[in-house]
Parts: C-alpha cells; sequence; structure tokens
C-alpha cells in the first residue's frame, strides 16, 4: 500500500519510505554486532525480523576426513600427468570434509506488534533510517492522531529498544515473540511482571541453547500477560527492551539476558537513546561525503532507486549508498561480535543461501575491504578474534589432512572456525587458502595503524598460516613451488583435447596470495627482528612460486597453462588478486603485468561478467586501481541499478552484503589510493564526480586525510600524522604545505612526482592549490 507522505526534505544520511516493507528484502536492518533487526513498518501489525549472531545450528566437529593424505601423492601425480577427471573423481573421495557441510546460521526469531489505533484513515505514513543514528522511525497519523515509533539496537546497553508514543498519549498494543512457524523454540514463559522469555535450542548435536527476553517499560496505563502475549493498556509512552542471546557466550544465557534488560530499564529513554546516538555516532560522523549535483528530496529512496535503474544520475544517493555500507560494518562487526557473515547479521531463513556462513574465497575478505581505509578499524576486531578461533581447528586440519604444520583453511568456514573442506563442489572445496587470505587482514590492519604491539600480537599467526605452505607446497621439474591441488576460484578450464577440467596445480591467485603472505611474513620478522633464518627460507620461497604469464590475447594467465576458459564471462575474477585486494600489480612498477590485467577484465566484462552484485563490486576496485575513473563509475551505476535491493541491501542475487562492502571500499579507492607508500588523490574520479568533498578517510601509515575538489582538480587538503613518518602525496599541479598553525613546510619533489615531508604525529598539515 502507497500512503500520503509529508514534503519535508531529506538528510542525505536517511533511507525513506512512503510504505510499509511488504517483503523482508525491504525492511530496514539495525545491528549492534551481536543483534540484528529489520524493521517492516506496519502501522498495525508490525514484524521486526530478529537475528542474533552465535544462533547457529549444531555444535563444534571434526570434519576432516581421514583418507586424505593416503591419496595426496595419486591425486598430485594425475594431476601433473594430466589426467583431470581422474584426479577428479579421486578428489571429491578423498579430500572432502565428512560430512561435507559446515554448521549454517539461523534466524533468532521475529518480535510482532499489534497495535490498538483509533477510529479514522491513515495518512502521513513515513518509514525511515537515519544511518548517522542507526534510528528507524515509524511515523504516520490515523484521523486526528498522529503515531511514532523510533527502534534502534544498542551497543552499550546490548538490547533492542523500541518507543512507541502517540499524540493524545495512548498506547495500547500487544507484542508476542514468534520462531519460524512457530515450531523452532521449546517453550515461551512469563518471568515477573512485565517480561516474557523464548527458550530454545539451535538444533543439531552441541547445539547452543539460545533465549529471547522481553521486557515492557509503560509510562501510566498498565502492563499484564495472557499466555504467550505481552499486553499494555492505555499508557502515554511505551518502551520495549528485547536482549537475547545464546549458550555459545553465557553459561547461564537467560540469567544473563534478563539482567541486561532489567538494567537497560532502569534508565530513562531519553537516556539509552543518547547513548546510542553517541556511540553510532562516534563512528559515522568520522568520514563525511559529498558530491555536487542535484537530486529530488520529495523522494522516497525506493523511487530515486527506479530513477537510477532508469539512467538517471542521483549523485546524492550514490553518497547515501558508500555510508550505507559503512553504516552496515557499524551493525553487523562489533568488538565481541562474531564477523559480519555473508549477509552481515540479518537472515529471516531456516536454511539460508549458502548457509549465511564466512566464505573466505572473496566474500567474507570483502565484506572487510572498506574497514581500515572508511575510518573503521575497531570493527574489523571480529574477524581478526576469528582467525585466533580457526587456528586450533586449523592445525588440526593441516596435520590430519595433509601432514603439514601451521595451520589452514578451505573455502569456508562456521561459527565454530571448522576448516575442513565444504561441499563437494569442484571448483571451489579443494582450495587450501582460505586462512592464508584471511591473516592478510592481519597484516593490512597493522599497515594502516603501525602498531607494533598488535604486530608483535598477530605475528604468530601470519607465520603459522605461512608454515602449512612450507611444507605443503610441490616442486616440480622446472623447480618451481606450486600448490595441488588446487582450483582457481571458482572457474573452470578447456584442455586441448576438449575435456573441462577445474582442478589445477599452481593457478595464479594461489601464487598471488602466497606471494602477499610470504612478504608480509618477511617484513613482519625484520620489523620485530626475529627469525631472520626464516626470513631467507622466506624469499627463496617467494622467488619459485610462479611468476604471472601472459597469454594469447594479451590476458593475464589463471592456471600454468593458457587454456580457453569455460565461462569466459565468469563472476570470479581470481586472477586479479595481486591488482586488488593485492598490491603486487600497479600502472608504475609493473605496466606489462597491469596491462594484462586490463585486458583480462575487459574480456570477462565482454563476455557477461559482472552480473551478481559482489562481482561488479570487485570490478569497480579493479578499474580504480586501474586508475579509469569512466570505468569504475560506470560499474558504481551498474551496482546500484541492477544489484541493489529496495532497501540498499546488495543483492547477488539472492541477498548478500558483500556488494555493499566492496562498493563502499571501491568508491574509496577511486578517491584516495595508498598501498603504493604513497597517498594518491583522486586516482580515478570520473568526470560524473567533478566536484565534492570527502573527509576522515585512513590511509596507510596512520595518516587521515580529508580534502576538496573542484573541475576534478584538488583544492585543498587536510591530513593529520598519528605517526613520525614520511608522508608522500601524489598531486597534479602547484601546492604548498602548511602546519594547522600556518608554518610553511618544505617539501621535496621525488622521482614519482609526489610531494614529500617528514610528518610528526599529533601534527595537522594543510595542503592548498597554487592557482
Amino acid at each position: 500500500m502507497t500512503m500520503q507522505s509529508d514534503d519535508r526534505n531529506i538528510d542525505p544520511l536517511q533511507l525513506w519510505y512512503n510504505k510499509p516493507a511488504a517483503i523482508w528484502e525491504e525492511a530496514l536492518p539495525l545491528g549492534n554486532g551481536r543483534l540484528g533487526a529489520m524493521v517492516f513498518g506496519h502501522p498495525y501489525s508490525e514484524r521486526i525480523a530478529l537475528n542474533e549472531d552465535s544462533v547457529w545450528y549444531g555444535g563444534p566437529r571434526n570434519r576432516n576426513n581421514p583418507n586424505a593424505y593416503d591419496h595426496l601423492a595419486e591425486i598430485r601425480k594425475l594431476l601433473l600427468e594430466g589426467a583431470i577427471p581422474q584426479a577428479q573423481q579421486l578428489a571429491a573421495m578423498a579430500l572432502s570434509g565428512v560430512p561435507e557441510t559446515q554448521r549454517h546460521y539461523l534466524p533468532l526469531g521475529d518480535l510482532l506488534l499489534f497495535v490498538n489505533h483509533v477510529d479514522g484513515e491513515l495518512s502521513n505514513y513515513r518509514r525511515e533510517l537515519d544511518i548517522a543514528t542507526g534510528i528507524a522511525t515509524v511515523n504516520y497519523s490515523v484521523g486526528d492522531t498522529s503515531y511514532s515509533r523510533e527502534i534502534f539496537t544498542s551497543f552499550p546497553e546490548q538490547a533492542l529498544i523500541i518507543r512507541l508514543t502517540s499524540s493524545d498519549q495512548r498506547i495500547s498494543l500487544r507484542a508476542k515473540l514468534a520462531r519460524g512457524s512457530n515450531r523452532y523454540y521449546d517453550e515461551l514463559v512469563q518471568v515477573g511482571q512485565d517480561t516474557i522469555v523464548m527458550r530454545g535450542n539451535c538444533g543439531g548435536q552441541g547445539g547452543s541453547d539460545f533465549r529471547i527476553a522481553l521486557k515492557a517499560v509503560a509510562e501510566g496505563g498498565s502492563i499484564s500477560m495472557i499466555g504467550e502475549h505481552l499486553i499494555i493498556n492505555d499508557a502515554h509512552a511505551v518502551t520495549l527492551i528485547l536482549t537475547a542471546g545464546t549458550t555459545f557466550r553465557f553459561e547461564d544465557v537467560e540469567q544473563e539476558i534478563v539482567t541486561i534488560a532489567e538494567k537497560a530499564a532502569t534508565l530513562p529513554y531519553a537516556d539509552l537513546r543518547k547513548r546510542h546516538v553517541a556511540d553510532v555516532t562516534s563512528l559515522m560522523s568520522r568520514v563525511t561525503f559529498k558530491l555536487e549535483g542535484d537530486y529530488d528530496a520529495s523522494l522516497p529512496t525506493d523511487e530515486r532507486l527506479e530513477r537510477v535503474r532508469n539512467g538517471q544520475q542521483d549523485l546524492a544517493l550514490l553518497s547515501l549508498y558508500y555510508q550505507f555500507g559503512r553504516y552496515l560494518l557499524v551493525a553487523s562487526s562489533r568488538p565481541g561480535s562474531l564477523p559480519a557473515n555473508l549477509q552481515g547479521i540479518w537472515n529471516e531463513k531456516m536454511l539460508p543461501d549458502w548457509d549465511s556462513k564466512y566464505t573466505i574465497n572473496i566474500n567474507t575478505q570483502m565484506n572487510y575491504w572498506p574497514a581500515e581505509s572508511s575510518n573503521l578499524a575497531e570493527c574489523h576486531e571480529p574477524l581478526f578474534q576469528h582467525i585466533e578461533r580457526m587456528r586450533e581447528p586449523g592445525r588440526v586440519t593441516a596435520r590430519e589432512m595433509y601432514q603439514c604444520g601451521g595451520f589452514v583453511s578451505h573455502h569456508n568456514t562456521d561459527i565454530w572456525g571448522d576448516t575442513a573442506p565444504q561441499d563437494i563442489y569442484m571448483p571451489a572445496t579443494y582450495w587450501t587458502l582460505g586462512a592464508a587470505w584471511l591473516c592478510l587482514h592481519l597484516w593490512e590492519h597493522y599497515e594502516y595503524s603501525r602498531d607494533q604491539q598488535f604486530l608483535d600480537s598477530v605475528y604468530p599467526t601470519i607465520k603459522e598460516a605461512a608454515q602449512f605452505f612450507v611444507d605443503f607446497l610441490y616442486e616440480d621439474e622446472q623447480g618451481q613451488l606450486l600448490t595441488v591441488p588446487s582450483v582457481s576460484p571458482e572457474n573452470s578450464y578447456i584442455l586441448p583435447s576438449g575435456v573441462q577440467g577445474i582442478l589445477c596445480a599452481g593457478p595464479a591467485m594461489d601464487n598471488q596470495i602466497l606471494h602477499e603472505l610470504f612478504t608480509a611474513c618477511i617484513e613482519g620478522a625484520s620489523i620485530l627482528g626475529t627469525d631472520e633464518l626464516l626470513i631467507k627460507r622466506w624469499a627463496t620461497i617467494r622467488s619459485k612460486l610462479p611468476k604471472p604469464q601472459i597469454g594469447k590475447h594479451g590476458q593475464l594467465l589463471e592456471w600454468l597453462e593458457d587454456y580457453d576458459e569455460v565461462e569466459p564471462g565468469h563472476r570470479h575474477i581470481s586472477h586479479l588478486f595481486a591488482l586488488y585486494p593485492g598490491k603486487q600489480f600497479n600502472l608504475r612498477t609493473t605496466p606489462e603485468w597491469t596491462e594484462a590485467a586490463k585486458v583480462t577484465l575487459e574480456r570477462r566484462l565482454a563476455s557477461g561478467g559482472g552480473h551478481t552484485g559482489w562481482s561488479r563490486a570487485w570490478i569497480i576496485n579493479l578499474w580504480a586501481r586501474l586508475e579509469d575513473g569512466e570505468k569504475a563509475e560506470y560499474n558504481v551505476a551498474q551496482l546500484l541499478a541492477h544489484s541493489t535491493l529496495p532497501n540498499l541491501f546488495d543483492n547477488h542475487p539472492p541477498f548478500q552484503i558483500d556488494g555493499n562492502f566492496g562498493g563502499t571500499a571501491g568508491i574509496t579507492e577511486m578517491l584516495m589510493q595508498s598501498h603504493m607508500d604513497e597517498i594518491h588523490l583522486l586516482p580515478a574520479l570520473p568526470q560524473a564526480w567533478n566536484s565534492g568533498s570527502i573527509t576522515g578517510l585512513r590511509a596507510r601509515n596512520g595518516f587521515e586525510i580529508s580534502m576538496e575538489w573542484e573541475q576534478g582538480k584538488v583544492t585543498s587538503v587536510q591530513i593529520n600524522a598519528t605517526l613520525n613518518l614520511t608522508c608522500r602525496i601524489r598531486l597534479g599541479g602547484r601546492y604548498t604545505v602548511h602546519t594547522a598553525n600556518g608554518v610553511e613546510i618544505n617539501t621535496d619533489v621525488t622521482s614519482r612526482a609526489c610531494l614529500q615531508w617528514e610528518a610528526m604525529a599529533g601534527e595537522r598539515y594543510i595542503i592548498t592549490a597554487i592557482l
């Protein structure tokens, strides 16, 4: 149903709609890292779909295949002799997990609100999410009475808070907790005079127990309970407090969540709201982003998105989309929570697509691409904690399946840090680089912060991931060290005989990831002054990894041989890892490989690539690294037009959150890059973004960047230094550098055409264009 909307202007950081959500993919997401909610906004019968990050089916298991090592040599022999089908058949039996599947993520349940109203016609409806504050609101009128709801998930209180008011100060409603078809919980009980608790188990062997508590605080009126319903009559205002948890975290989970709810109830609503807003704005306000351009403030977000689908430009919607990606990371990944999964934290299905777990051959990593550069470094922490959770299972997998040291993971993991192969899916399952890639996020965090204490704490983890490959790599007759068996996620090739193959030796992506991993080990050990002998060994191994090769079309080879692809427009572009998120390829020092990467990307797109949301997001980042602003911007527009749902969630399809995060990261890469030991401003600025400003971006080496530009040229830059390090800025044109108090800095112009000076920690530098 469409309802009358008011005409007030919208804030640039608000999503708003003139009708309730008809389906889950239109609802508004809230989250505090651990507790998630999707607000539908129906005036009479509200549904708030609930998630808690530790509600997963089943408990931990050892799924490592006991026969793997006994057949590893034979699989390698078959592969290297070209007997691909036979190698794949044996791998499917010997290298698959037993059982083949990991655990899957589950919904927590639903909060249902049935609100009584005065008689009259419904009007003035507006459903809104302010991503600057993390508050969803639902406002409407019935007759002459106006009604309002505010809903937020509070990180300080670890609770979902709902506030209901009306202009006549009379609120009556009944509230009920539900789960699935109400076959998925054990009991719903009354606790005291104003609280109901749902009890249940997540299911499966070793599954956690879960609890949901709903507490009502009424100002005036009465609270009562009948059966499973909590009833409020004639209150001036109502605050509902919902808490939840599982035995994954809390031994006595019911006592814990009821206590949390009771503690929150002692605070006035104004204080609950103030504490929540202060928390969210402390993160969201770090970055502002504005592009100069007109937009129609009277249109709801879904209608603006539809206009973009029809080819119209809306730069304000683009900047909103950028900030929405940051908001989703704030909402789904906070210190103490689990990392953002395939759907962040939001899932309504008992058996979700791809289990809504952690797919670590691109998707989980993409979730965290914007964490450092968009100034949300603490939101990276749950991923780091999960890598530690994976270490012990990964050691067992390395030892039992491969008789190798170190720790290893394949292309998926779950709440328990399961590292055994997932699925029997030849294009993905038999790939051993999952933990290696994840550990590069530890190194990236160090590169941005240069926090040596952090490096000291994570270096053993990075080193242990590398140790697996020290043992696992196979030396061929040419002296190359190969990952074998492996795959190039998730593509297939055609042999000269016409036979299709998937399993392979030494695919380009593996070599590129390992180049980065051993480089991180070498640099980390050198900084910490340790492992001198290992440094030499790692350097030798790195030198023996297969080098990038260029094929018959001028493209970068994906495999060791110049095979044709089964799907030339495949969604994965695995062999361009070294361009992004890796750093091995760049325009100025590896032009031949970068040109081959460009040919690869063009061929992929010409054959229909970018048809999934996350793949399109990756393409934005690749074009940004190639410094082609027009092609990067075209793919941003395509991401919005074809892979974005009405609530701005990314659409694979179905909903998958990685495209949101990848899109935000890509926009940052278009505006600022820092991977080449220099800060490059506006490296891929398209004509459509001719004038604008952005504040608060983070660059490697502890610099924070704010800038304005006009007519495609930087006009002013502010750089905050947190460390005593050399600052190098790549800019076109002539500029002066001053400290915040006006002292001019003598800068060198390096051979790389960069401004360079020795920055001091705590100092703010102003760069101004000389006109």
